[in-house]
């Protein structure tokens, strides 16, 4: 099994990565803060004016290892990697499967199963542990509904049929979302989604925290040698990462809404953890970011069931796990892509 590698995140602003020997060598107005084995590296995650020598981007590339730039808000910037892995006939296969519509939608109904029963078990959970301080009818209404969307998926339909049974599935679960916040502050009321740029306190931890698994996720495709660009549920469009898309519209509601939610729910982060820029979009704060970082490096540590495997492991290799299972079943070895179902 695949060992689970950290995640370097840098944040501060002004930052130089370097190569010293084995280790990346990170430098603070020339002062150096933090080294770390390149071995012990799964991904490195830059934020904001932050810079890397190009001998350790080619020593890392040599060694498999991504860099992946965004904004201080966690928008998506670029990616610099090595050479593709894995094998060139596993990715012609793959573009043959997208370009055929039946076995894309066959796939996508997988995913968008996956995503439904994830995002039902976060609304039964929420309504078991904490019944007596939220609107039941609510979430007992909006469960009944995730269900009829499940059943409907059972059915021989097309691709598009799937997508708009999914979409309604995603209204009707943020439809019931403010209700899982327990935060009596107003400050975190949570009216629907809005992307770019969001708009509340809420949307902005959801989308950083989207941002993150996004990366891990495409990380995961590319290392077993997928084409993170080309998906089944997303169609292809450029400069779209349409695997990664689908692939992590099953982790969703499992790994970046639970977090938020805690996050949120323990006051790990406050109302005041964010900063209203002129144009209406949210932004979370340097020491917020810190702190969901470190969050969500734990969050990954944690053990859960694999369905499909049968064994106990840490969250963050479940990733690299579902990307082992779509290589299998795009060579033949699996009769279907089984997707990730939290239990």
């Amino acid at each position: 099994m695949k060992k689970l590698l950290n995640t370097l995140y840098v944040t501060t602003q002004g930052t130089y990565l370097a190569k010293e020997g084995e280790c990346v060598v990170v430098r603070v107005d020339k002062e150096v803060k933090l080294r770390v084995p390149i071995h012990t590296l799964g991904g490195v995650v830059c934020f904001g004016q932050v810079s890397c020598s190009p001998f350790l981007m080619g020593f890392a590339a040599e060694r498999g290892l991504g860099f992946s730039f965004l904004t201080e808000n966690g928008r998506f910037l670029a990616r610099v990697q090595g050479p593709v892995s894995g094998n060139v006939l596993l990715r012609r296969e793959q573009f043959r499967r997208a370009d055929n519509l039946d076995a894309s939608a066959e796939v996508a109904r997988s995913i968008i199963t996956a995503k439904i029963i994830n995002a039902r078990r976060v609304l039964q959970r929420t309504l078991r542990d904490h019944g007596g301080k939220i609107e039941g009818a609510a979430l007992e209404k909006e469960i009944d509904h995730l269900r009829d969307c499940l059943q409907r998926l059972q059915q021989p339909i097309d691709l598009d049929w799937a997508r708009g049974i999914e979409g309604e599935a995603a209204n009707g679960y943020f439809g019931v979302f403010n209700h899982l916040i327990l935060s009596p502050e107003p400050e975190f009321r949570f009216t629907g989604r809005s992307r770019r740029p969001p708009l509340d306190r809420i949307n902005c931890l959801l989308s950083f925290i989207y941002t993150l698994l996004a990366h891990d996720v495409r990380s995961a495709l590319e290392c077993v040698g997928l084409d993170s660009e080309v998906g089944f549920l997303h169609r292809d469009r450029p400069g779209r990462h349409g695997l990664a898309l689908d692939v992590m519209e099953e982790f969703r509601a499992v790994v970046a809404d639970r977090l938020a939610l805690s996050l949120i729910n323990l006051g790990q982060i406050k109302k005041d953890d964010f900063e209203m820029l002129e144009t209406g979009a949210v932004k979370l704060t340097d020491d917020a970011r810190k702190t969901l970082l470190v969050a969500y490096q734990k969050r990954k540590q944690d053990e859960i069931m694999h369905p499909f495997l049968n064994e106990r492991i840490s969250m963050g290799l479940v990733f690299h796990v579902q990307a082992m299972l779509m290589s299998r079943w795009l060579r033949g070895d699996l009769d279907g892509y089984p997707p990730f179902v939290w239990k």
